[in-house]
């Protein structure tokens, strides 16, 4: 660090200054994302917002404070059950490491016999940029993988022989995604990393390093928060409807570039339901979900709020009947809004030969009879 910038770092530690714009930065985001005038302002929706940014205070704790060494990385789990952003899918297992795109990186471990496995190197960062823009990607499926499931792969900018994952000089981070279709009997990927081109030791905690350990994850609660607050005001422009995402919009917030998304709002009274026909193309995957209005997927722990390819209940034409509402309307594919009228969905098309547009309907939920067959 530049020795006069070390020396600023240090005064405002030492002060408090860093410790009270952290807490400013996060109060900023509850005023400006939370209360923002086109959110909503019903209990439910202010509850999970605040929630949320809690959420997000401790995903940037543990990135920026506490697994921020990009000489000693290691693979951590930054969206789960309880830390949720961007329409998290509930069929993944989302992995992440910090790194230096101009290090080389040593990944291995065994494949497991997850669905789809795919590693992604990202520039930017929602604490640091605002975006998330994908620099290299590589799918377990163009590896090559040993009879006992065990591969090797590198990540550098510079082009290896065998399992490459491109980084640039600006990658920070290698995002690493496990798709289900079955839970309960898919054996999740191992997977660790290794710098090879220097020490692979982590450094001492260096206390000028905190001001802007501080500052970023600020950055990040308000920024990651806003950024999709902006998305579903977008989608509410197509309520009720699915079309199909700007693949340049996923792909710059770190989307897979396999997939082709299908973002929208819903909006259904507590007597409609909103029903949705699919039309599966041949795929590796596909899913349907369901969320709230800050981007964040409902509680897939104990609730039917996802479908995907494997667990469908299909049509006799291989089309798939989605049914949105708030009460069990006693139908197969029923999606519970949890208790609420006003949300988000999404599906998902991963390497789809082609793709279709789901066809929506707002019905009454006395009327359900003959649509859901």
């Amino acid at each position: 660090m530049d020795p006069e910038k070390e020396a600023a770092a240090l005064a405002k530690l030492i002060s408090g200054e860093s410790w009270h714009a952290f807490c400013d930065g996060l109060k900023e985001a509850g005023d400006k994302v939370i209360q923002a005038d086109t959110a909503p302002d019903n209990a439910l929706d202010r509850a999970e917002g605040y929630r949320y940014l809690a959420r997000l205070t401790r995903a940037a704790l543990e990135s920026f404070l506490e697994a921020s060494d990009t000489q000693a990385p290691e693979f951590r789990c930054p969206v789960h059950e309880t830390i949720k952003m961007g329409m998290d899918n509930p069929d993944n297992i989302y992995l992440a490491a910090p790194v230096n795109g101009k290090y080389s990186y040593r990944i291995s471990g065994k494949r497991g016999s997850v669905h789809y496995l795919g590693f992604g190197s990202q520039a930017g960062g929602y604490g640091k940029t605002g975006s998330l823009d994908t620099t290299g990607f590589l799918e377990a499926s163009d590896m090559l993988i040993e009879e006992d499931g065990s591969f090797e792969l590198i990540a550098s900018s510079e082009k290896q022989p065998g399992n490459w994952l491109p980084m640039s000089e600006g990658t920070r981070l290698i995002q690493v995604r496990q798709t289900r279709l079955d839970h309960k009997n898919e054996i999740p990927a191992q997977v660790s990393i290794t710098r090879i081109d220097g020490p692979n030791e982590p450094r001492a905690f260096d206390p000028a390093r905190m001001d802007n350990a501080l500052a970023s994850a600020a950055f990040f609660v308000h920024a990651t928060s806003d950024l999709f607050r902006q998305w579903t005001e977008d989608f509410k422009k197509h309520t009720n409807e699915l079309p199909q995402f700007d693949p340049a919009k996923a792909f710059r917030a770190g989307g897979d570039p396999n997939i082709a998304y299908y973002h929208s709002f819903f909006d259904i009274g507590d007597d409609e339901a909103l029903v949705i026909e699919l039309t599966p193309p041949p795929c590796d995957f596909w899913n349907f979900q369901l969320g709230n209005y800050w981007l964040e997927s409902l509680d897939y722990r104990y609730f039917p709020v996802h479908i995907n390819k494997l667990t469908a209940n299909y049509n006799e034409d291989g089309t798939v009947t989605v049914v949105i509402s708030k009460k069990d309307p006693g139908v197969k594919n029923w999606m519970n809004t949890c208790g609420r009228n006003q949300g988000t969905m999404c599906v998902r098309w991963i390497r789809a030969e082609y793709h279709t547009q789901p066809i929506t309907k707002l019905v009454k939920i006395k009327d359900l009879d003959g649509e859901d067959k």
